[in-house]
Parts: structure tokens; C-alpha cells; sequence
């Protein structure tokens, strides 16, 4: 059973069309980037997976369930691209209340072993998070997904705006989380973190995805450059295409 299926997916705002007619799988315990430069419709599209937007076109399943049934979307992880707790709460407070909308009952001691997994000190989930930095407090969405236990983590620029080390550190918990069959669908401009990761990347443009395949894949489609050049040579073969 596909983890998620995408059929012919589209969003129009107005007269400007952001996806068009996207058919997409995603299968269980894969692990894919979707990537795209900036207004590509890469949030719109995973937005609207989970119901958050709504889709002028196309349908969605999520482990065989239609997509707009709350009981398919118990099964998904969400971390919006800036993830914003309550100010007022500690990160410990923000982690109890997530995890009593899943169901699921707080542990404060797996809580501290899964926070220095993602290198968030323990001893942050005690402070209010209105003294948490960008990357701290995404850090805390993260790890709200990670202890729910959910089978699909969709994730939105999980990695940005975090220093090398705790970039490490994620790619390193998100990889066991994989090994141990949970799905991973997330966006990035951090194509570098996508190989060590990825079985998959998906290349948003134009509201259509005009390439899904391995990362080695579409570096060998550029002999000689680095992922990310040949990510823009795609782009700009999919520019030309669209023209003519």
C-alpha cells in the first residue's frame, strides 16, 4: 500500500495556477526530498496533502484513506515550515499538550533522550519557549513529531535555519526513524542533505514535478557537477521544454 498517493493534484488561486495536475506515489518507508526554488508551490503542495489548503482538483490517500477523513491524517507527523509554540508555555508543557492531541501520553524522560538526539539541551523543554531561537523551537516541532510515533512525517524545511552540528544530528535520528519503516516526505533547498538521506528526489516546477528519481540519478544526469548544479541544469531543461 502506497504511504501516500497524489491523483491529478491541482491549486489555483484565482487565475494563477501554483500546482497542476500532479500524479505522485510515495511508498511506505521511502524517504523523499521534494525540492524547488522559492514560490514553486513546494508548502501549498504539502499543505494541501493534509487538508490544510484546499485543492481546486485531484484527489489524495494516505495509507489508502481519502485524505480529508481525520482518521488517515492520525496517521501523519506534520512540522510546518516555522513552527511557532505558545510563548507563555515551557517546551515541556508545548510537547504535553501535542502529544495529548495525538493520543499519546507524555514521557518526560524519552522526551530528554530525544531532545539531545536532535542536540536540543534537555534542559531547554523546562524554559519558556519565548527564549527559544528559530532553530530551537523547530527543533521542538520535530521532536513533538518524532514522539507522536507517527507512520508518515511530513516535514517543511525541517533543516533550515539550524548550524552544521544539529543539522548532522537530525539527518542522523531522521535516517533511524527511516530504518525502522516510518515514511519521510519533506521539502529543502539543502540539496547537499539530500543524498545521505533520500531514496527519492522530486523536483517541483512550473506546479508539476519534472523529475523523481535517486539523487545519484539526477547527478549523473550532469556529468561532472554537484547536485545542486544539476538541479538548476533540470530547471532549466524543464524551462526550455515549457517554451517550445
Amino acid at each position: 500500500m502506497h504511504a501516500l498517493a497524489l491523483a491529478g493534484v491541482a491549486k489555483d488561486y484565482g487565475s494563477r495556477r501554483v500546482l497542476e495536475h500532479i500524479d505522485y506515489t510515495l511508498e511506505a518507508g521511502q524517504a523523499v526530498a521534494l525540492a524547488g526554488v522559492n514560490s514553486a508551490g513546494k508548502t501549498t503542495l504539502l499543505r494541501g496533502v493534509l487538508d490544510l489548503v484546499h485543492l481546486s482538483r485531484g484527489t489524495v490517500s494516505i495509507f489508502g484513506r481519502d485524505w480529508r477523513a481525520t482518521a488517515a491524517r492520525s496517521a501523519v507527523g506534520y512540522l510546518p515550515e516555522r513552527f511557532v509554540p505558545a510563548p507563555f508555555a515551557t517546551g515541556s508543557e508545548v510537547l504535553r499538550h501535542l502529544l495529548a492531541l495525538h493520543g499519546v501520553r507524555y514521557d518526560a524522560a524519552r522526551a530528554a533522550d530525544e531532545a539531545a538526539a536532535l542536540d536540543l539541551a534537555p534542559t531547554a523543554l523546562a524554559r519558556p519557549t519565548r527564549e527559544y531561537s528559530k532553530g530551537m523551537a523547530q527543533k521542538l516541532g520535530l521532536l513533538a513529531c518524532i514522539l507522536a510515533g507517527r507512520r508518515l512525517l511530513i516535514l517543511d524545511e525541517p533543516l533550515s535555519g539550524l548550524d552544521p552540528r544539529a543539522r548532522m544530528r537530525i539527518k542522523e535520528r531522521l535516517g533511524r526513524l527511516k530504518a525502522t519503516g516510518v515514511t519521510l516526505f519533506y521539502s529543502t533547498h539543502l540539496l547537499a542533505d539530500v543524498e545521505e538521506l533520500c531514496d527519492r528526489i522530486a523536483i517541483l516546477d512550473g506546479g508539476r514535478i519534472v523529475f523523481d528519481d535517486p539523487p545519484a540519478a539526477l547527478q549523473r544526469s550532469a556529468p561532472g557537477a554537484s547536485l545542486e548544479a544539476a538541479f538548476l541544469a533540470r530547471l532549466d531543461q524543464a524551462a526550455v521544454s515549457s517554451s517550445t
